[in-house]
C-alpha cells in the first residue's frame, strides 16, 4: 500500500511534464523548474483492471504477456492521451525556422525525399504524431523514459490506425494503444501485446534521432514541427530535468540491470528481421565507425556530431550537456558493398570510392556525390531497456 500511495503522489509528474490534457497551457516558469520525481512508482494493472475494463474496449482476453507486466503510469480510470498526441501536425520550412539551436535533437524521417524533423522537445511532451507523407501514414513515437525514437507505418490490415498513448508502462517503456481495436501495442518493438491485434507487428520506416545542425545543412528544404501545435504548450524545456544522470531508471523500472554498462548509457539498437544487436555509445565513440553484419546483411554505424545535446539532460535542452549521435545504415549503394573510416572529426570515407560521406549518410563529395545510405532501423534507448526487450542480443564491443 505505501509503495502505491508513493506513485499516486509521484506520477502526477508524468502528466504535468509531457503537457498534460490538450487543454493545458505551460508556461516557462513552470518548464524550467524541477519536476517531483516519481522514484519507486508502481501500480500494477491488475489494481485497476475492472475500472479499465469497464471504460475501455480493449480485448485483455488475448495478450502476449502477463498483464502484472503492465504499470499505470498515470493516475487515472482513464489515463489514454492524457498524454496528448499530436494528430494534426504543422509544419515550416528548414529555411523559416529560427527557434532552434544547432544542436538540439529530434528524429529524421525521410520518404522518398520529403525530410521532416520532429524536434525531441516537442516529442518528450505529446511522445506520438500521427503524420502522412503523401500516401503515406506513419506514427513518430518516443518514449523519453526510454530513449526509444521509432516511426512506423499505420497502414495494419486494410486499416490506417491511429495511435495514442495509453497511459500504461513495460519495463518504462510507452505502451501505445489505437483508436480503431483499442489494442495495446509495445512502443519499443511495435508488436501488439493485449487486445484483438494481440501478437501482430507494425511495420518500422527508417529514423534517427539527429541534430538540427545536420538535418538543415543535409536537407535545406526540408521541414520542421512548429512550435505552435495547438496546445498552448512551449517547447524547448526538457521536462525529465537530470533523468540521464541518473545511475537508474525510475521507479517504472522494476527488472534486473545487467552491468555490463550504465543503465542510462545509450545504445545504436539495430533491427534486422528477427536479430537484434546494440551498439553502445562508449564503445563506438571511440570506434567511430563500426562495419558490421547483422542476420547476414551489412551494417555501418555512424558515430559523429558530438556535440548534440542531451535532450534528457538539464532544463534547457539548448544548454545541456553533449551526447553525441549513432545512426545505423546498410552500407550497400548500387548493388555495391562499402566499407567506412572515419575522416577527421565529422566526416566518413569509403574505401572502395573514396567518397566523402556525412553523418546522415549523404556522400558529399567523390565518385558517389549526391548518393543516399538507407536508414537501418535502430533505436537510441537506454541500455536498461535494450537488455529488458532484447536480453538474449549480441552488443558489440571494440
Amino acid at each position: 500500500m505505501k509503495r502505491h500511495l508513493l506513485l499516486l503522489a509521484g506520477l502526477a509528474f508524468v502528466v504535468a511534464a509531457c503537457g498534460g490534457t490538450a487543454n493545458t497551457t505551460t508556461t516557462t516558469s513552470e518548464q524550467t523548474s524541477e519536476p517531483s520525481s516519481p522514484e519507486d512508482s508502481t501500480v500494477s494493472v491488475p489494481d485497476r483492471l475492472r475500472t479499465m475494463q469497464a471504460a475501455w474496449d480493449t480485448d485483455f482476453s488475448k495478450t502476449t504477456i502477463d498483464l502484472n507486466e503492465l504499470l499505470v503510469g498515470i493516475p487515472a480510470s482513464d489515463p489514454r492521451d492524457a498524454i496528448p498526441p499530436i494528430d494534426n501536425p504543422t509544419f515550416e520550412q528548414v529555411t523559416s525556422s529560427d527557434w532552434l539551436a544547432d544542436r538540439e535533437p529530434g528524429v529524421l524521417v525521410d520518404i522518398d525525399g520529403d525530410a521532416r524533423f520532429y524536434p525531441l522537445s516537442i516529442l518528450t511532451r505529446h511522445e506520438i504524431v500521427n503524420d502522412e507523407f503523401g500516401d503515406v501514414p506513419v506514427a513518430v513515437t518516443y518514449c523519453p523514459l526510454c530513449n526509444t525514437a521509432v516511426t512506423f507505418d499505420r497502414r495494419f490490415q486494410d486499416v490506417v490506425l491511429r495511435l495514442g498513448v495509453s497511459g500504461l508502462l513495460r519495463n518504462s517503456d510507452l505502451v501505445m494503444w489505437d483508436s480503431e481495436t483499442h489494442s495495446l501495442w509495445q512502443q519499443i518493438t511495435g508488436e501488439a501485446i493485449v487486445g484483438e491485434y494481440a501478437g501482430s507487428q507494425l511495420d518500422v520506416v527508417g529514423s534517427a534521432i539527429v541534430r538540427w545542425g545536420d538535418f538543415k545543412t543535409t536537407h535545406p528544404e526540408g521541414q520542421v514541427l512548429t512550435r505552435n501545435q495547438g496546445f498552448g504548450t512551449g517547447y524547448g524545456f526538457n521536462p525529465y530535468e537530470f533523468y540521464s544522470s541518473r545511475s537508474e531508471p525510475y521507479g517504472f523500472f522494476q527488472g534486473e540491470i545487467d552491468d555490463r554498462y550504465p543503465a542510462l548509457e545509450r545504445v545504436v539498437g539495430v533491427t534486422v528481421g528477427d536479430v537484434d544487436k546494440a551498439y553502445p555509445f562508449s564503445e563506438i565513440t571511440e570506434a567511430r565507425v563500426v562495419n558490421d553484419t547483422v542476420a547476414g546483411q551489412p551494417v555501418v554505424v555512424f558515430w559523429g556530431a558530438a556535440d548534440t545535446a542531451d535532450a534528457l539532460d538539464s532544463g534547457e535542452i539548448a544548454a545541456a550537456v553533449a551526447i553525441g549521435t549513432g545512426v545505423a545504415y546498410n552500407p550497400v549503394v548500387d548493388g555495391r558493398t562499402l566499407t567506412f573510416e572515419a575522416v577527421g572529426d565529422t566526416e566518413f570515407r569509403d574505401a572502395e570510392t573514396g567518397s566523402t560521406w556525412s553523418i546522415l549518410g549523404q556522400a558529399t563529395a567523390g565518385e558517389l556525390e549526391g548518393s543516399s545510405l538507407e536508414l537501418v532501423p535502430h533505436r537510441n534507448e537506454f541500455w536498461f531497456a535494450w537488455q529488458a526487450f532484447f536480453p538474449d542480443s549480441d552488443v558489440w564491443s571494440g
